[in-house]
């Protein structure tokens, strides 16, 4: 019984950190957000202290501020996509490579096996998928065809 208390007691523990450290991050970002309203309501107010052509070359230049900062945000996540595209590329490549180098390994496996794979593809096809309507297949794989239908 003694075990089973220490072990409650240490997951209680580690609980308790989790929850100290979530807090503390909250208690962070509430003072950030709180410095940056801060520096919002100066700005503001020194705006209404200007005349109203400095008012709005004042707001100009704060939405030209958020629009570059914006842009930039943009033009990073493009980067990373860009990044992605080309890793994706280049594994379409690798994977487009393996593919010929099975056909051409295919190409000289005997007809017989490769009939016989070809068919194994088939049962696995309709396992993964709900087909209704017609079966299309090869006459001489009707025999086949018919004994794993029966099975």
């Amino acid at each position: 019984v003694d075990p089973f208390f220490r072990l409650l007691e240490a997951q209680l523990q580690d609980q308790r950190r989790e929850h100290e450290e979530e807090v503390e991050a909250l208690k962070n970002r509430v003072d950030a957000m709180k410095e940056e309203l801060e520096k919002q309501q100066q700005a503001f107010l020194q705006t209404l202290q200007l005349s109203p052509e400095a008012q709005v070359e004042f707001g100009l230049q704060q939405e030209i501020t958020r629009l570059t900062n914006e842009n930039l945000d943009l033009k990073e996540i493009l980067e990373k996509l860009e990044k992605n595209e080309k890793k994706l590329k280049k594994q379409l490549k690798i994977y487009m490579k393996k593919v010929q180098d099975f056909e051409a390994s295919q190409a000289t496996v005997p007809t017989d096996r490769r009939r016989h794979e070809r068919n194994m593809q088939v049962a696995v096809q309709r396992k993964e998928k709900d087909f209704q309507g017609m079966l299309e297949y090869y006459k001489e794989d009707e025999p086949l065809l018919i004994r794993n239908l029966i099975t």
